[in-house]
């Protein structure tokens, strides 16, 4: 649990939208190389031989890192890809469904905006939740904002690491002082960036700056 709560720091989720003329993997290692400690495969217009291919590059990043890895949604997919885990969302599969295909050793993160959400999620045997979004976003147009009060009384009823996600910069994430997270998700404000090496080195000073680091 404590090597988990470390990993999940600077967890980046990845976005295509930015690419320009970089690979996804060699967005990915910048961010691993800036200081992301946790990548997630979340790639929603991709599907079938492109979205396995990709999955393998990046897969294939992390570990040459020693970073955890996970894909968004697909207990297949990370199945098929040797993944150290998945994500999965109130939508998708329950985290003990997952569990049961994955097996004991790999890494089920949920999303949760109640604690209602995260404690059945902890109970059904997830490793971590994702609590937001926490600032409005663009990345996910459905992503309803929860207040910093529901953030808090989440943390406080769930004995697993809390990451918080949505809307996050390096300006704002100071705001989550005292929350109970143990690390934030982004997506942006990694991959949108010039330069993702740098954009994740600044993002890490600043979570650590926050979690009082």
């Amino acid at each position: 649990m404590k090597q988990l709560e470390k990993d999940l720091l600077l967890y980046g989720v990845t976005d295509r939208a930015w690419l320009g003329d970089r690979t996804l993997a060699q967005q990915v290692e910048e961010a691993v190389l800036g200081g992301a400690t946790f990548i997630q495969l979340r790639e929603k217009t991709l599907t079938g031989d492109a979205l396995l291919a990709e999955a393998r590059d990046v897969r294939d990043v992390c570990r040459k890192h020693g970073i955890p890895f996970v894909i968004n949604d697909s207990v297949e997919l990370a199945e098929r890809v040797g993944a150290d885990g998945v994500h999965v969302g109130q939508g998708d599969m329950e985290a003990g469904k997952a569990r049961e295909i994955l097996g004991p050793d790999k890494i089920i993160g949920v999303s949760a905006k109640t604690v209602e959400q995260a404690l059945l999620a902890e109970k059904n045997g997830a490793d971590y939740l994702g609590v937001g979004a926490v600032f409005p976003t663009g990345s996910k147009s459905d992503a309803s904002v929860i207040s910093h009060e529901t953030l808090k009384a989440i943390c406080s009823a769930v004995k697993i690491p809390v990451i918080a996600i949505g809307g996050i910069t390096a300006d704002n994430v100071k705001e989550l002082r005292g929350s109970g997270i143990c690390g934030v998700a982004v997506i942006s404000a990694l991959f949108a960036k010039q330069d993702v090496r740098a954009a994740a080195r600044d993002m890490r000073r600043q979570v650590l700056e926050m979690l009082g680091k």
